[in-house]
């Protein structure tokens, strides 16, 4: 039975997440164990690179060239160290994927780019440093195929959440909101999944920005302010929120530009009404891509909320209230899954299907012209 490692650094830029995991079988027949995980946050100094090379105005390729190898030995690092905390020899394990750090993604053509994506942390240097062979770069096969490359967990979720006798959302809210649906009985050709907006990261922007906290612990912050409405309004009529599915975002949105502009816009805002109406802007944009684009053909049993906005409580309130008379929403923990390993799990599972040459793309979710396999493969250098 294969041992692995799931890598996951997100949109949210806090750290990478590893999980150690033991999987049984392949496809549909696929069972998977959490051995172990943890969260290596990311230095100030950093996330102050990741950002500079986030940015057109202060990105440039050598930042990029460095950033690159630097990653790739921090994500190793944090195979070694969810091994060690397992006490799991690091010999034993049999692969690792790694989802990378994207630094630019561009889902549709435009007059001057080229649809494309970038995930950054060097699989060579994890290679080498750990003896394990490494798939990544999971997203492009599917791009190459006609899909946007995100998202990329629905495969993940049918495996794992796939029920006979509940319709589920599966709604991840990392640095983006995104939303997974699993019908009754269903097969990949039935999942539907999309990002429906921002999720943590205008969130977190604003809490180091006026409160010099990381994030808004448990919504506190946000219960605090008022709801700007006027606010809230022009959020909600940004063309991707309303704009139909297959659809992706990320940074090149919902990023430092982006909450910038609306800081000098609303100057008369509080920081705590800002937080607030941010965290109802995540919340009601999730709820209204649910009203717009599958309430209208599926009943939905439970929504199962995930990520790091999971632990945000006034957040989830906020969503419970959105989708009063539609369905329940419930915490991974309340099934016996962490809301904190899930993506590092994700790839993990994706990487199995890769080692036994199996597509794991969703082309109804991703809208690629078919399934295909996902990522390149890494060996063990010796």
């Amino acid at each position: 039975m294969p041992y692995a490692v799931g890598l996951m650094s997100g949109t949210s830029l806090d750290g990478v997440d590893a999980a150690l995991v033991k999987i049984a079988g392949c496809g549909m027949n696929t069972s998977v164990e959490l051995v172990e995980f943890i969260s290596i946050p990311f230095s100030q100094e950093l996330k102050k690179e990741i950002h500079d090379s986030l940015s057109v105005e202060t990105s440039n390729s050598e930042l990029i060239c460095s950033l690159n190898f630097k990653l790739g030995a921090i994500f190793s690092d944090a195979v070694i160290a969810v091994c060690e905390k397992a006490g799991f020899m690091l010999q034993d394990l049999d692969y690792i994927g790694s989802h990378g750090q994207t630094i630019y993604h561009q889902p549709n053509k435009t007059k001057t780019l080229f649809p494309s994506t970038l995930q950054i942390g060097e699989p060579a240097v994890i290679a080498y440093r750990t003896k394990t062979t490494v798939i990544s770069n999971f997203r492009t096969m599917d791009m190459a195929a006609g899909g946007q490359g995100a998202p990329l967990v629905p495969y993940t979720e049918l495996i794992l959440y796939g029920s006979s006798e509940k319709a589920r959302i599966l709604q991840n809210i990392g640095g983006v909101g995104n939303a997974t649906v699993l019908p009754k009985n269903a097969s990949v050709k039935e999942v539907q999944a999309f990002d429906t907006g921002p999720g943590n990261m205008i969130i977190d922007y604003l809490c180091q920005k006026f409160f010099g906290v990381p994030y808004d612990k448990h919504g506190e912050i946000a219960k605090s302010g008022n709801v700007n409405q006027i606010l809230l309004e022009e959020c909600m009529r940004i063309s991707f929120i309303l704009a139909s599915p297959p659809k992706t975002t990320g940074r090149e949105l919902f990023g430092t530009a982006f909450v910038e502009k609306l800081l000098l816009d609303y100057p008369q805002v509080s920081a705590k009404d800002f937080i607030a109406t941010m965290t109802m802007f995540t919340a009601k944009s999730i709820a209204e891509n649910y009203r717009k684009f599958i309430f209208p053909a599926t009943n939905i049993d439970e929504v199962i909320v995930g990520g790091g906005g999971a632990f945000n409580n006034h957040l989830v309130h906020l969503l419970q209230h959105e989708l009063i008379g539609y369905s329940r929403v419930i915490r991974q923990e309340d099934l016996g899954f962490s809301s904190e390993a899930k993506e590092a799990i994700a790839f993990a599972i994706l990487a199995n299907e890769t080692i036994n040459n199996l597509p794991s793309n969703v082309p109804k979710a991703t809208g690629a012209n078919q399934p295909v396999i996902l990522g390149n493969i890494t060996p063990v250098p010796y």
